[in-house]
C-alpha cells in the first residue's frame, strides 16, 4: 500500500506497474477529499481506508474508486466500491453519488498523479 499527497506524488508509470502486479488492469484506491490524500494498491479498499482512518481521516471523507491506467479521460477513474455504500449519509450506491463529490476526487486524483 502507498499512500500519496501533495508532498508525495506519484508518476502514472508507477500506477501502471502497480495495475500489472495486483489485478492486470486496475488499481483500487481509497481518496480523503478533505486531507486531498488516496491511498494506493492493496487488495480491499477496506483495507485503504483502515489504514486512512489510523492515520487521522475521518469516515464521512473517505470514497473508494478504482484507476484504470490503460484508459484515458472519464474511463481512467471509476467510482465503484463497496465503502461507498452509505444509505444514512445518502448515498445508496457502491458508486458516489453526488456529482461534487465525484468532481472533488477527480481534482485530487489529477493533481497527485503525475503524467
Amino acid at each position: 500500500m502507498k499512500i500519496i499527497d501533495k508532498d508525495n506524488k506519484i508518476a502514472f508509470a508507477e500506477l501502471e506497474l502497480m495495475a500489472e502486479n495486483m489485478f492486470g488492469d486496475l488499481i483500487k484506491a481509497v481518496v480523503d477529499i478533505e486531507n486531498e490524500i488516496i491511498a494506493l494498491d492493496a487488495e480491499l479498499h477496506a483495507d485503504e481506508e483502515k489504514e486512512l482512518l489510523v492515520r487521522g481521516s475521518r469516515q464521512e471523507n473517505l470514497w473508494g474508486i478504482n484507476l484504470y491506467p490503460e484508459e484515458i479521460g472519464d474511463d481512467f477513474i471509476e467510482f465503484d466500491s463497496m465503502i461507498n455504500l452509505r444509505p444514512s449519509w445518502g448515498n445508496k450506491s457502491r458508486g458516489i453519488d453526488d456529482k461534487q463529490t465525484q468532481a472533488k476526487i477527480v481534482n485530487i486524483v489529477n493533481s497527485l498523479v503525475e503524467r
